[in-house]
């Protein structure tokens, strides 16, 4: 199978705006507004935390969503090679800052998720700094076990230059305890990009996650709305996934 990445270039809406989480270039989300009744969705984009890869490409899935009526953010991020925690840091930072600032404009109930390296920074986060009023964790085709990542050479060593000379103490979502609130994981088992191995490794850490298989579905389906594999995407991030109080500023 080769992994169709069409969804990487593909036109879509602009966002309605955009919120800074602080002064670097980088710090900055894309806001597209929904309905006061509905949850804010946070989407942290992949690329396997290389430079080459930005937010943008995670437009198709985001205005998709907020066609539904939600209110989603897809944030930005620091992605220097060998220095990890500006990265995690800087997630932190969005978590913590922008729904305070939309206070009153949704639910108070976030739905974090990510998808591939972006997945990884979302259960990091999660388990870390999780923000308030986190609803559910929803990890699209996580690296989910840096280490195994690491073993398995993906990305031509991209958890290795993200690492740097860092120790991963800390940044392995597969080596922390569980996230706050409920973590479902969603992989295709076509993924010629990130196995799904990682995904059944981190339950194997985590088996109070769930993990949803999609059969026949490659990397970039599950952020693809023309994708076959999208109903089983949106469902889960639209779904309520946890009874957790909405959260008042």
């Amino acid at each position: 199978m080769t992994e169709d990445r069409s969804v990487l270039t593909r036109s879509a809406p602009e966002p309605d705006g955009q919120l800074r989480y602080g002064p670097e270039p980088d710090q900055v989300a894309d806001h597209w507004r929904g309905r006061p009744q509905a949850p804010l969705i946070v989407v942290v984009h992949g690329g396997f935390w290389r430079p080459a890869f930005d937010r943008r490409h995670t437009r198709p899935m985001a205005s998709a969503l907020a066609r539904t009526g939600a209110n989603v953010l897809s944030i930005e991020y620091r992605r220097v090679p060998g220095e990890p925690r500006l990265a995690t840091a800087d997630v932190a930072a969005a978590l913590r800052d922008l729904p305070v600032k939309l206070a009153g404009r949704f639910d108070g109930r976030v739905v974090l998720t990510g998808h591939s390296a972006g997945a990884h920074l979302a259960l990091l986060a999660a388990a870390t700094a999780p923000p308030p009023g986190l609803a559910a964790t929803v990890a699209l085709a996580p690296v989910a076990d840096l280490a195994l990542a690491a073993r398995l050479g993906l990305g031509d060593g991209a958890a290795r230059a993200f690492l740097g000379d860092v120790p991963p103490d800390g940044l392995d979502p597969a080596r922390l305890p569980s996230s706050a609130g409920p973590v479902v994981l969603v992989h295709g088992d076509a993924d010629e990009v990130v196995p799904v191995e990682l995904s059944r490794a981190y339950r194997e850490v985590h088996p109070d996650a769930r993990l949803t298989v999609v059969c026949g579905a490659g990397h970039f389906a599950l952020i693809d709305p023309d994708s076959t594999a999208w109903p089983a995407v949106s469902s889960t991030l639209l779904a309520p996934a946890t009874q957790a109080e909405p959260w008042r500023e």
